[in-house]
């Protein structure tokens, strides 16, 4: 279990596959502000909640320059069909082993009940168009939180 990627610090390099087929490289995104949000399981409801206001606010957040990803250890199988009910307009990132999420330290002990497991923790990092991490966001509560983001990629304008 990797420590979180504190802001300045350059974010991870990674490359995943994407719900479309398509292999997603940070590197290749240089130039342009990223918004990686990592969410514990496709079609469940906190990550559905959070997938529609991100694609709910697609327009607002592409006018600020950047890309949303979301990324989470489901297959791409399994996100093509969660895009597909929802309409997500962003692609989703698979990362089945979750070395993804360990790298950037979204893959946490979890506490539930009283049950400790591994999972994901709801987080979403903000890079900057030079590939440092501008923001991070450790625990994700979905209400808001689009709005959250739409303004720290404002101030990242300024």
């Amino acid at each position: 279990m990797s420590d979180w990627i504190e802001e300045g610090k350059k974010a991870p390099a990674f490359t995943l596959h994407a719900d479309d087929g398509s292999k997603v490289k940070l590197s290749e995104l240089k130039g342009n502000p990223v918004v990686l949000y990592f969410y514990p399981r496709d079609d469940t409801p906190g990550c559905t909640k959070e997938a529609c206001a991100f694609r709910d606010r697609q327009d607002e957040i592409k006018a600020l320059g950047a890309q949303v990803f979301g990324i989470s250890p489901d297959t791409v199988e399994s996100h093509v069909k969660f895009r597909d009910k929802f309409s997500l307009n962003f692609p989703l990132l698979a990362d089945p082993d979750h070395a993804m999420a360990d790298k950037y330290g979204a893959w946490r002990e979890k506490n539930m009940y009283g049950k400790k497991s591994m999972g994901i923790q709801r987080s979403t990092y903000l890079i900057d168009a030079d590939g440092k991490v501008a923001k991070l966001w450790k625990r994700v509560k979905v209400d808001g939180h689009d709005q959250q983001v739409i303004d720290a990629l404002k101030e990242l304008a300024d």
